[in-house]
């Protein structure tokens, strides 16, 4: 299931719907995106994040449907966040849950790397200094490329 959506999470209830609805699972990793209260060495005090409704969707619906092509998983939950959020809020949940620890950490760790270089999130940052919007990073784009190879 894919959620883009302003109201916060609560990690113990995603936690708890993944067990439910997975068939037999052996293991079930989960990934919590905060907020950070700093960039390039200079204090953040809160971020705003847009995204294209539907189109996003659908591109999160992909990063899925190829971690699935990857590897054997049960149940994959993806919640991401948009709006204006404070510092240390979180702004992110992905949880995947397989009969087998490594698909389920692997799997996470791919659709994480994914989902910061392919999914249309804009991100503006606030400083005391003032906002600014957020240029891609080559950290994400070289954690995503040894998917690729």
């Amino acid at each position: 299931m894919i959620t883009v959506q302003h109201d916060s999470f609560h990690m113990d209830q995603e936690y708890q719907r993944l067990l439910d609805a997975s068939s037999s699972p052996g293991a079930i990793v989960t990934f919590c995106g905060l907020v950070r209260d700093f960039s390039g060495g200079q204090a953040v005090t809160a971020i705003e994040l847009e995204h294209y409704p539907g189109m996003t969707e659908k591109v999160l619906q992909k990063i899925v449907d190829e971690a699935r092509d990857r590897w054997e998983l049960d149940q994959v939950r993806i919640i991401h966040r948009v709006g204006k959020l404070a510092a240390n809020e979180p702004i992110v949940f992905v949880g995947v849950s397989s009969s087998h620890r490594a698909a389920a950490f692997s799997a996470c760790e791919f659709i994480m790397d994914f989902l910061k270089t392919q999914a249309p999130f804009w991100k503006k940052e606030f400083t005391p200094d003032g906002s600014y919007w957020v240029e891609a990073k080559e950290s994400d784009e070289s954690a995503a490329q040894r998917w690729k190879d």
